[in-house]
């Protein structure tokens, strides 16, 4: 289970000052054909999530909150307080920088027995995205106070994801489900977060 240790942001510290991390195939764990590079940082009680991104094309046409984002290019962040993660927060943005939030309950880890609430949405959560030419770029920032009972966790488990459509879909993962379809929803493939103590 990969592991990332997310550092403290200062105010007017730029995500991009960051290390960044690579997102894999989400089959194979090899490289991917288009490169993703990932940055995690935490500010102000919010995880700042930033996906920058190679890409041939954006394919992109829905615009309201909560539309089905995954059918077309997209970043995603799963994130749970919880380990296990048998409850996780789902969170979407598309190059027109369009929103998906959702609660997910999945009580044994996989797909089949999950159910997903997509009329929760979270207070706070912006997003936006940046198109140009041969890239795209998103920065998520999501509040974790609202995600926990009080008392907020230093370890999360969490994963980040890329879905590229085109003739030849891709999709990419920080830590890879390793199946064919990629299933998103392995919540035990999940990895672990590890925020700055107070």
């Amino acid at each position: 289970m990969p592991t990332h240790h997310v550092p403290r942001l200062e105010r007017t510290q730029r995500l991009v000052s960051l290390p960044a991390v690579a997102l894999v195939d989400a089959r194979t764990g090899g490289k991917p054909r288009l490169a993703t590079a990932l940055r995690v940082g935490f500010r102000d009680g919010s995880l700042v999530v930033r996906f920058d991104g190679r890409d041939e094309g954006t394919v992109a046409t829905l615009t309201a909150r909560d539309d089905p984002l995954w059918t077309e290019d997209v970043y995603e962040v799963f994130l749970s307080p919880f380990d296990p993660p048998a409850v996780y927060f789902e969170f979407e943005v598309n190059p027109l920088g369009a929103v998906f939030d959702a609660r997910v309950e999945s009580p044994d880890l996989v797909r089949s027995t999950m159910r997903v609430d997509a009329s929760w949405n979270l207070r706070g959560l912006s997003a936006r995205s940046r198109v140009r030419p041969g890239r795209w770029s998103a920065v998520l920032e999501i509040p974790l106070a609202p995600l926990v009972p009080p008392g907020q966790p230093g370890s999360w488990r969490a994963n980040f994801y890329r879905i590229d459509r085109s003739e030849r879909d891709e999709f990419s993962a920080w830590s890879p489900p390793l199946a064919d379809p990629p299933d998103f929803h392995a919540a035990s493939r999940f990895g672990r977060l590890e925020l700055p103590r107070a």
